[in-house]
């Protein structure tokens, strides 16, 4: 019974050490906030879904859901769309981003950033 009183002492302390290192992890990485706060860029990425057709070829109708998509990103994090556009998920899905960038402008958004960089791209 010494043994098994010995384990689960060192289970216990073991619980009280790691535990809290763990936590801390779990706490900072619910804290982080990235490029597009703390939604995770694929989920702010699966937002702009109406824009598909318009980030793969420069001649497709943007939709009004994707403008309305892309207005209110513009309004609420800039600098989140630029981190899709760039993002290697943009690159999975075919996203061309020298035609994506210029999808503000065909949306019409007056508030765009002209002249503003997305990694070598510039918003027309």
């Amino acid at each position: 019974m010494g043994s098994f009183a010995g384990a689960s002492k060192a289970l216990i302390v073991g619980v009280f050490v790691i535990l809290p290192v763990s936590w801390d992890g779990l706490i900072a990485g619910v804290e982080a906030a990235g490029e597009c706060g703390k939604t995770p860029i694929e989920s702010a990425a699966a937002g702009l879904t109406p824009c598909l057709g318009a980030v793969r070829d420069a001649k497709a109708k943007v939709t009004a859901a994707c403008c309305s998509k892309v207005g209110a990103m513009f309004n609420s994090s800039p600098k989140c769309l630029c981190a899709i556009l760039l993002s290697p998920l943009a690159k999975q899905v075919g996203i061309n981003p020298a035609i994506a960038i210029t999808v503000p402008k065909r949306c019409n958004i007056r508030n765009r950033p002209v002249g503003k960089k997305c990694g070598k791209y510039t918003l027309p």
